[in-house]
């Protein structure tokens, strides 16, 4: 199954992913019971690929003004031009002298022309009733007053979808929607032959089911879309500098006006349109908007800055003209889908799985369907009826289409997609509270097989169912001068080492200084290799395969020197690399890495745009604390795989094996649509929102070519099926017998307890899912609420339908005894899967 992944799925990266990749594998995906719910909070291409369009479009109009702008600028200047313009009534009611409208064609047009009607910057200033030395002035009316003429500095966004559409979408799954018709014919038929209320049990079971699975799905993606929403709301937390009434402060870029003065710096991203005040060698990438790689000068002669752009060398004051959807940064996020990033390479692996599995499933229901026919026809034949059709024959072919169709649903494990995006939802909000923000969900996964840290230096820049002057001085002292090491970055660097994680340290500062700081903190060793950027750049490519695993200090290294080491440690040594940083020229080591960390308060928003996670706090244990998070998703998938796949595997034989030999299936469709929830809803809440523990750091990383789907998940998954099919069968064969079973309701009564021991081998086997190889899966239980809550809903359920829905359900109430019989055979499956982890297997 891992090799068919790698070839068919393993295409897709973790981040910079083609689109025809994306494209590729989701028609891969052909069984997919609902496309809406397995691909909702994924990038919504065709979305993107109009951005594009649109994007196209702005550069060609901002070339055109560029080039409009050059060639006025060559007769305008010396002439008398005189004003042309009027405000309106409401703007000078208002206080201001001219309009939102006139403002945005003067920045977006790069229109000299205006600018000189307008008198130029400080004169346009003044009639934003603005100075550009002070600032607006912050009073609550004048601020509303400006709100109401020129509008606020944030984007249109898609309206949060309510409940009921989830609600809607749930239900456009095909199977369910199959097992409705049959629900509806099944209704028509049993009220005709049986009457009401008898005739109508069979029928309403379903319904009733598929409305507790739709609103149980529903109700776990709604909360999702709210995670994604707040978690969105987080990524946007952007401020900027900006003098108001005289006092320079920080402020939310979704606070800008018209009239700020905004202070721009290297790296910086320019929130708003606006026009240049004062600087010094500014220079302005524009690609995001013109498409031209080139940079421009933004200076008094040209001081045109538009929304988007970052700014790539020096610094300026800016005066915000214009904000929000007025902008064409504006006007094209608008036509951005929210909420959807790429597809994480698991979403794709395990969408992946779901079509194997899927497939398998499709087989094995038309097989039991077949059987279960011929069975009726056999039974038809002996009894010499076979030409006299009554409406319960009618109602049996139409329970084993049910059934048939519930074995489909139940063999899409359409949870492993799901139980990925919940996990990455859980773990980005939980990681905020940790101070790492999240920009891509990739990185959460990515950074849990991390096998390689690339990390600067804290501290000086000293510049050293040249070397010290001899001659000519006098020596009266020497001082030294050391940046402490901020506390538990040493012990941080202990963890990532038994972790398996190697810490490399990378700085533009002097050798000396670097391999001091390395060894206090315990990166450089006896047998490790400091190196300076010079030196590297001179290795041969052969000669920098023999160092590079050797090198845990690189001192006074360039950009490139940065980018280099990470490329090579990917490509050639095939690690998973992450990489910190917090200027400018460690954008594009942050953007070659697996994952890039960029240090937030003192990082520019150019890394944090490059970054993957942003690190809010500057201190490398965060970074540690995000391995760890890392780590807890990409083990609580595999914990979810176990569990979803060893319930597949039973449920798939149970019912195929006894429709084989015994002509009946033991598991209704109302039975299976339970256990299907079980496993896809309520197992991924359980499974995947288990928070991370220190042991997860005691391992070695899964790295880039370790198998999703372990030796060590393959025996347990295989050990636990083997377990439960053995003891349903027993049941099935025995039964009857071992419980003394007879009269015309020993057949239901056995189901029931068929049913109530399989769905308590699922509960157990949920718990011993919690640990994959230890044998204690208790530790911790009672501290993960969602866990605890899950199982106690679980088990209220089953004794509600075995108790109380048995005309529903087709079960019967069990007695004491029966009771207890099933929840031993479900709790058997704990010491079994204890005995199954002292079985040796390779970890891959």
């Amino acid at each position: 199954m891992e090799s068919y992944l790698n070839e068919n799925f393993g295409d897709v990266k973790p981040k910079n992913s083609s689109e025809e990749a994306l494209e590729r594998w989701r028609k891969l995906c052909w069984i997919v019971k609902n496309r809406k719910r397995r691909f909702r909070f994924t990038a919504n291409l065709s979305k993107r690929f109009e951005a594009e369009a649109i994007r196209r479009s702005n550069q060609e109009k901002f070339r055109v003004a560029v080039l409009v702008s050059q060639a006025a600028l060559q007769f305008i200047h010396g002439l008398n031009l005189s004003s042309e313009y009027d405000a309106p009534e409401e703007v000078k009611a208002a206080g201001f002298q001219i309009c939102a409208d006139e403002l945005g064609s003067i920045v977006e047009g790069h229109d000299v022309k205006k600018l000189k009607i307008h008198g130029g910057v400080e004169d346009i200033a003044a009639k934003l009733s603005t100075s550009i030395v002070n600032g607006i002035p912050t009073s609550e009316h004048l601020v509303n007053e400006r709100k109401r003429i020129y509008g606020i500095n944030k984007f249109t966004e898609t309206p949060p979808r309510g409940f009921w559409v989830f609600v809607w979408e749930a239900l456009q799954d095909t199977t369910l929607m199959i097992l409705a018709v049959c629900a509806l014919v099944s209704l028509a038929v049993g009220i005709t032959v049986e009457g009401w209320p008898k005739g109508a049990y069979d029928g309403l079971g379903i319904v009733l089911s598929i409305l507790l699975v739709v609103f149980v799905t529903a109700t776990s993606d709604y909360r999702q879309s709210l995670q994604f929403r707040d978690l969105d709301k987080e990524k946007k937390k952007i401020t900027v500098q900006v003098t108001r009434d005289g006092l320079r402060q920080k402020i939310s870029i979704f606070d800008l006006l018209p009239g700020d003065i905004v202070h721009l710096a290297i790296g910086d991203q320019v929130p708003a349109d606006g026009l240049f005040i004062s600087g010094f060698s500014v220079l302005i990438n524009e690609s995001s908007l013109t498409g031209e790689s080139e940079p421009v000068s933004v200076n008094s002669r040209n001081p045109f800055l538009l929304s988007g752009t970052k700014v790539q060398d020096g610094s300026c004051k800016m005066l915000v003209t214009t904000v929000g959807m007025r902008t064409q940064w504006g006007k094209l996020m608008a036509t951005l889908s929210e909420g959807g990033d790429d597809e994480t390479p698991l979403q794709v692996k395990l969408n992946g799985v779901a079509t194997i599995i899927g497939k398998i499933g499709l087989f094995f229901a038309v097989v039991t369907f077949a059987v279960l026919v011929q069975g009726l026809f056999s039974r038809k034949l002996q009894d010499g009826t076979q030409w006299i059709w009554s409406g319960d024959d009618a109602m049996e072919m139409l329970e084993f289409f049910a059934i048939a169709v519930t074995i489909v649903v139940v063999a899409v494990p359409e949870g492993l997609p799901l139980a990925v995006t919940l996990s990455l939802a859980f773990a980005m909000k939980k990681m905020m509270n940790d101070k790492a923000l999240v920009r891509h969900l990739a990185a959460c996964e990515t950074m849990g097989s991390s096998t390689s840290i690339c990390s600067d230096k804290t501290g000086t820049n000293f510049s050293g169912d040249s070397s010290l002057p001899l001659q000519g001085y006098t020596c009266i002292g020497i001082v030294g001068i050391k940046d402490p090491v901020r506390p538990g970055v040493k012990e941080s660097v202990a963890i990532c080492k038994s972790a398996g994680i190697t810490v490399r340290m990378v700085t533009g500062d002097n050798i000396n200084t670097a391999k001091a700081i390395a060894r206090e903190i315990g990166i450089l060793t006896d047998d490790g290799i400091a190196i300076e950027g010079p030196v590297f750049r001179e290795k041969s490519e052969e000669e920098l395969y023999e160092l590079i695993p050797k090198i845990q200090v690189m001192a006074r290294s360039s950009p490139m020197d940065k980018h280099t080491l990470v490329k090579h440690l990917r490509t050639s040594l095939g690690e998973v690399v992450a990489v910190t940083g917090d200027g400018t020229n460690d954008a594009p080591a942050l953007h070659e890495a697996d994952i890039g960390l960029a240090m937030g308060i003192a990082g520019t928003e150019v890394a944090k745009e490059s970054a993957d996670v942003i690190i809010l706090d500057d201190n490398f244990s965060t970074i540690v604390t995000v391995a760890k998070w890392g780590r807890s998703v990409y083990i609580n998938i595999q914990k979810f795989v176990q569990f979803q796949l060893t319930v597949n595997v039973v449920a798939l034989i149970v019912n195929f094996a006894s429709a084989c030999l015994t002509g009946n299936a033991p598991l209704t469709a109302v039975q299976l649509l339970w256990v299907n929830m079980i496993m896809d809803t309520l197992g991924a809440l359980a499974l995947a929102t288990e928070p991370p523990n220190d042991d997860l750091m005691k391992r070695s990383p899964v790295g880039r070519k370790g198998n999703f789907i372990s030796n060590v998940m393959w025996r347990n998954i295989l050990g636990q099926s083997l377990y439960q099919f053995v003891i349903i069968w027993i049941l099935q064969t025995r039964g009857k017998a071992a419980f003394h079973l007879d009269g015309p309701d020993s057949d239901l009564i056995l189901n029931t307890l068929i049913f109530n021991s399989f769905v308590f081998c699922q509960v157990f086997n949920e718990i011993s899912s919690r640990e994959m190889e230890k044998i204690n899966v208790l530790k911790g239980l009672l501290k993960n609420h969602v866990f605890v809550a899950v199982i106690s809903c679980t088990i209220i359920f089953q004794i509600v339908i075995v108790e109380f829905l048995g005309t529903f359900a087709s079960t019967s109430p069990l007695t004491v005894q029966q009771w207890f019989v099933s929840v031993c055979l479900g709790f058997l499956g704990m010491p079994i899967a204890a005995a199954l982890k002292l079985i040796p297997v390779g970890s891959n």
